[in-house]
């Protein structure tokens, strides 16, 4: 019996694996939370969280969720913050032009819908250009029409993704007489779960293309594969049409 409990309990077990999964997931989404504070670094916080969610992926749970997190902060925080706040630029804007076309009615009444399709297409082109920024180091345009094409590699992962990202968010602000636990499953968990489900399914496509950055300096042989990603996906997106 003692060595039943003992096995069930082990780190190599399957629920001692999940258990130091889950650890790592909270710690993670706690620093993403008081990064994000501030609000412009609510961007830098995503690359950081993306960064402990794929390392944690690519050596199997074994890694220091804190020390990780702060190396995607240091690595991503340029461009993070960049593309941040230019999506919220963009939002902002939309949302302006919007109430502007609901006050003047008419025909004019009729642009909110290009502006709604501006926003979504914003929304789901930031959701894809965090993990893309994460693994991959380009300049923010190469990284944007990255984004895009593993956007449209997989459409099926890409409504998973979608839906999970932002029908909780629906849900919580629908729900407002169990908004305190939905509060505090944020602040635990929440954007880690989320983080995590979307890195696991975009890794497999990353793989091919491009090892997670490292804090460490690459080596040349990786160096010399990263010259021949760009290619790579040109030559993909050919294919795809795009």
């Amino acid at each position: 019996m003692n060595n039943m409990v003992q096995g069930f309990l082990d780190n190599d077990s399957f629920f001692g694996r999940f258990m130091t999964k889950l650890g790592i997931i909270i710690a993670a989404n706690i620093m993403f939370v008081l990064l994000s504070i501030p609000f412009f670094t609510i961007g830098a916080g995503f690359s950081a969280l993306y960064y402990v969610m794929f390392r944690t992926l690519r050596s199997e749970g074994v890694v220091n969720p804190f020390k990780e997190f702060w190396t995607g902060l240091r690595v991503n925080f340029k461009q993070a913050t960049i593309s941040w706040i230019l999506f919220v630029l963009l939002i902002a804007f939309v949302l302006m032009d919007i109430r502007i076309c609901n006050a003047a009615g008419g025909a004019l009444g009729y642009l909110k819908i290009g502006a709604y399709a501006i926003g979504a297409a914003a929304i789901i082109l930031y959701l894809y250009l965090i993990p893309v920024m994460t693994v991959f180091e380009d300049s923010l345009p190469h990284l944007i029409r990255n984004a895009f094409y593993f956007l449209w590699k997989k459409p099926w992962k890409t409504l998973v993704i979608l839906f999970f990202d932002i029908f909780p968010f629906v849900l919580t602000f629908t729900d407002l007489q169990t908004l305190p636990l939905y509060a505090f499953l944020w602040v635990m968990c929440g954007f880690g779960l989320q983080a995590m489900l979307a890195a696991t399914l975009l890794l497999p496509e990353f793989e091919p293309y491009l090892a997670v950055k490292e804090e460490t300096e690459e080596p040349l042989e990786e160096l010399e594969a990263n010259k021949e990603v760009e290619e790579e996906i040109l030559e993909e997106m050919k294919k795809l049409g795009m």
